[in-house]
């Protein structure tokens, strides 16, 4: 029995040393980060633009993506009322909202964009 609980106390030594080496690891990243850290706000900017220059290449294609999406799930719920089965009140209230938001950033997406920077912009 003595040499089970010798290796069970050496085990929790052995756990004990690599949690605190974890955290000596953990530790340093984060001290190492101070003197980095103005770099990070320029990496994720250039992120952000590289994201937004992709999404912007993707838009008409999404947009008739959302356009047929709502066109089926309009489709779904005629058929649901053909075969007496009414959908429910929050499936239609998210279809019919869905589709307003879908027009309205086809037919106005300055509107939408000037919105979202006075928003960020922090002007009322």
């Amino acid at each position: 029995m003595s040499q089970i609980e010798e290796h069970h106390a050496k085990s929790k030594s052995g756990s004990r040393g690599t949690v605190l080496a974890s955290l000596a690891a953990v530790g340093s990243v984060i001290a190492a980060s101070s003197c980095c850290l103005p770099l990070l706000p320029f990496l994720f900017a250039a992120g952000v633009a590289g994201t937004s220059a992709f999404a912007a290449q993707l838009r008409p294609y999404l947009l008739l993506l959302s356009v047929l999406l709502i066109a089926f799930g309009s489709y779904k719920s005629w058929r649901a009322r053909q075969c007496n089965c009414q959908p429910s009140r929050i499936s239609t209230f998210l279809l019919w909202f869905s589709a307003i938001v879908v027009f309205v950033f086809i037919f106005f997406p300055q509107v939408i964009a000037n919105l979202v920077a006075d928003l960020l912009a922090g002007k009322s």
